[in-house]
């Protein structure tokens, strides 16, 4: 029932394309950094979830302002900047830019996921809640993330060979194109209704 409804089956769809650009986050973003000569990565990451739990803690402020869509589109925008961050950033004058991709990392999913699981709360209701929390979970990390890691790697092999002068530029290109794609479908077909349907009513 929740799927014949074309918003939160565009809210279905968007997360598991967007799982394929993070998988290029979680694939190479320590291995970039590694290339690029930043000192300490693994701790540099570990910035991102520390701003995660700030954006965590000022959902409920941005949310009785902007609602679910902007708070989502706000989420997969900033997935597509961070990666653009990465394709211009370096190791050297301009090494704060990849600072600011891994510090983007608390609104990249907190308002995309975290955002979206109050949204299918919403949506489902009490009694189906659970069951598209679950739905929405496997989609993501087992449909989205197994081609998002293929995709991935696939991309990598070919650059490597292709284009391995301009490899880290060229790669981060891609997750944001597909960013921007997830962008565009978001906003032109989901519509944030006024007063959304119960489904256990029916």
């Amino acid at each position: 029932k929740l799927l014949k409804q074309r918003s939160f089956l565009i809210f279905f769809v968007t997360p598991i394309v967007i799982c394929i650009p993070i998988s290029f986050y979680y694939q190479n973003a320590n291995p970039f950094f590694v290339n690029a000569g930043i000192p300490n990565p693994t701790a540099k990451m570990a910035l991102g979830q520390f701003s995660e739990a700030i954006c965590l803690l000022l959902i409920p402020f941005f949310f009785r302002r902007l609602g679910y869509k902007k708070m989502i589109l706000l989420g997969i925008a900033a997935w597509a900047l961070r990666y653009l961050f990465f394709a211009y950033g370096d190791g050297q004058e301009r090494s704060f830019l990849l600072l600011l991709g891994i510090l983007l990392h608390g609104i990249c999913y907190d308002f995309m996921f975290v955002v979206g699981q109050i949204y299918t709360d919403r949506i489902a209701g009490e009694k189906y809640k659970a069951s598209a929390q679950g739905l929405i979970t496997i989609a993501m990390y087992g449909v989205g993330m197994l081609i998002g890691f293929w995709v991935a790697g696939a991309v990598s092999d070919y650059l490597k060979t292709a284009y391995a002068a301009q490899f880290w530029e060229y790669l981060w290109f891609i997750p944001a194109g597909i960013s921007v794609f997830c962008l565009v479908l978001f906003a032109v077909f989901f519509k944030e209704e006024k007063a959304l349907p119960d489904v256990k009513a029916r």
